[in-house]
């Protein structure tokens, strides 16, 4: 491990770029330097919450990551070039705007990832070795889905590996009212190394796969055909969707993160899961709650480590499910097994059946420090909206409700957790009109400048409505519109393909205020 000192003579020493270095830069492609947003960004995003504080650093770290701001082009090639692996990581002007995205603008995200991928790393990284395939690829979940099992996308796409229904179905994923194995890390990685081989046996090229795990076949194989059959993702950059441009960027802009965290002074953030575990086969019915009842383990461990039991139930009636468990619990599980069974057996499977789901008691333990308030969601709202002004992830609000593809109706009341100081201040938001709402934390309306280009808005009916225009997308519409999110836009509109918009095509934006 290299020094802190070692490191600020690293970065802030002038470094002559040899002459191979030199046309690698002029090779390199005018791809821009914006970043795309697209979900695995959005991914990220999810992640982050309000109360994560930076590390406390003293001067010399300070010094340090003033020195970190400007790193030579050929350090960032140099250090992609080291990593050993059989797929090539090179380095433009896109796969540098990841690499600042990631460890400059996400460092905190960042840091909470490397503490999951203790966890999450050995899983995948068993598997991919088992199969023969890169051990690289357990890169890709990172930007999948910031390695939140959980992890729900606005198209429907759920877990570490952002399985589609389809596509989970097709690799023998089960997904049930009460199982969903997209969200299982051994069975999902499972499922996505099948995929993947199967796809490098097509394109025998693992660039090519990873646009195609993002776009789909269909995209790739049409961007390889207008392209006049150039099979290089590089080739055919310009003519895949936009968000597949960034994804394979974010890729390897993931890759070079996760091996040189350190030379941009990130630490990992230690995570909660229990890194030492062991599975029981679970033959009975069983709730979470009668586990915890009984043993030494809470219920948000057992969620943590079998993300895949989407009620907090073990469905076990024609077949054994697996429990995964702390090891230091397997031996008082097996002992006490029949009274945790039985524990409150009728509260939970009366005549020792399952409840239908809707009406399942399902109620997720408070986080700590947290207070339980409720909001009843009215005309326009949105979970994005809700999660902006109760300052929590969507990803929490949407686990809090059992909330499926961000459907949620008028009357309907969701359970928001709050910080327990400021239970008052959250307290006032179910009362407030939407355009008091739309002002919370100092997020006013921009005032566009004189040279500034205005929006096209106009206003129907009771919502604000938005006319398309050539070269828009959802979220350049969305930031046009603060507390306004592009699955917003989606759910108002009844959207499901995001890429399928048309100059002209109006757009409800939010209520009127």
């Amino acid at each position: 491990m290299k020094t802190l000192f070692s490191t600020i003579l690293i970065s802030i020493t002038c470094i002559c770029i040899s002459a191979q270095t030199e046309i690698a830069l002029k090779d390199t492609l005018n791809l821009g330097t914006d970043v795309e947003e697209g979900a695995f960004t959005e991914s990220l995003d999810d992640l982050a919450f309000k109360g994560i504080e930076s590390i406390h650093a003293d001067s010399l770290r300070i010094a340090a990551e003033r020195a970190l701001k400007n790193i030579p082009d050929s350090i960032y090639i140099n250090r992609l070039q080291s990593i050993e692996s059989p797929i090539n990581f090179p380095y433009n002007s896109k796969v540098k705007a990841y690499i600042e995205l990631y460890t400059k603008r996400k460092r905190n995200q960042v840091s909470i990832m490397l503490g999951l991928s203790e966890y999450y790393f050995p899983i995948f990284e068993a598997q991919l070795d088992a199969a023969g395939l890169p051990l690289e690829l357990k890169y890709l979940p990172i930007i999948e889905s910031a390695l939140n099992p959980r992890a729900f996308s606005r198209v429907g796409a759920s877990g570490l590996w952002q399985f589609m229904y389809p596509t989970g179905k097709q690799y023998g994923l089960q997904v049930n009212s009460y199982v969903d194995e997209r969200r299982d890390p051994i069975k999902s990685t499972e499922a996505a190394i099948s995929y993947l081989s199967d796809l490098y046996e097509m394109y025998n090229d693992w660039y090519l796969v990873i646009a195609a795990y993002n776009c789909g076949q269909g995209n790739v194989n049409k961007a390889i055909r207008r392209s006049g059959g150039k099979r290089d993702f590089w080739e055919i950059y310009h003519r895949l969707p936009r968000e597949t441009r960034g994804y394979v960027p974010a890729f390897i802009a993931a890759a070079y993160t996760m091996n040189y965290y350190e030379e941009h002074l990130i630490s990992p953030q230690k995570s909660d899961i229990v890194l030492e575990t062991d599975t029981i086969m679970i033959n009975n019915l069983l709730h979470f709650n009668q586990v915890a009842a009984m043993m030494d383990v809470n219920v948000e461990t057992l969620r943590e480590l079998n993300p895949h039991y989407r009620l907090d139930v073990v469905p076990s009636i024609n077949k054994k499910y697996a429990l995964k468990l702390p090891t230091k619990s397997i031996d008082s599980f097996i002992d006490k097994e029949e009274f945790i069974y039985s524990f409150e057996r009728e509260k939970y499977f009366a005549s020792n059946k399952l409840v239908e789901p809707s009406n399942h008691h399902y109620a997720p333990s408070a986080p700590k420090n947290k207070t339980k308030l409720y909001y009843t969601v009215k005309s326009g709202d949105a979970v994005g909206l809700i999660a902006d002004w109760y300052d929590v992830r969507t990803s929490d609000l949407r686990y809090w409700n059992n909330i499926s593809r961000n459907l949620i109706k008028v009357g309907q009341k969701l359970a928001v957790y709050v910080p327990n100081n400021k239970v008052t201040y959250y307290q006032q938001i179910n009362k407030m009109s939407y355009a008091q709402k739309k002002n919370l934390d100092g997020k006013t309306v921009v005032i566009a400048s004189k040279s500034s280009v205005k929006a096209p808005v106009t206003h129907s009916g009771d919502y604000e409505v938005y006319t398309v225009r050539k070269g828009d997308n959802l979220w350049t519409i969305a930031k046009k519109y603060p507390g306004v999110s592009n699955a917003d836009i989606m759910q108002l509109n009844g959207i499901s393909d995001a890429s399928k918009l048309s100059p002209g095509q109006k757009l409800k934006i939010r209520p009127k205020s």
